[in-house]
């Protein structure tokens, strides 16, 4: 299983790698593209419960890196307001023959996340 890591830079100008033990991450997020803390947060707990599910399938036990991974930016996301940006810099390996053109607004999962009322 290919694994990956997500490069942003946060709101306070820190930047951090974030690692996934799948490629699931580019079916959530974009490199170039900036996303609000509350969504990039949601973004990648769906991408990388999704990469541990995928894990699980495969070898017969969840990823507790990709848990890991997921835990740390929850931390790190709630010392933002919700409101604050993330920029997603670099996304290693890139898919074959993916374009860095912005995320698709339909509703999928690159779409935003619902929000509450």
């Amino acid at each position: 299983m290919p694994e990956m890591s997500v490069t942003v830079r946060w709101p306070d100008g820190r930047v951090r790698e974030h690692y996934s033990p799948s490629l699931v991450m580019h079916d959530y997020l974009r490199q170039g593209v900036a996303y609000t803390i509350g969504d990039f947060a949601w973004r990648t707990r769906t991408a990388l419960d999704e990469a541990s599910a995928r894990v699980r399938a495969k070898y017969g036990f969840h990823c507790p890196s990709a848990a890991e991974s997921a835990n740390r930016i929850e931390e790190l996301a709630a010392a933002y307001p919700v409101g604050a940006i993330v920029e997603v810099l670099a996304m290693q390996p890139p898919l074959p023959g993916a374009s860095d053109a912005p995320a698709p607004t339909s509703h999928s999962p690159l779409s935003p996340q619902p929000q509450e009322p």
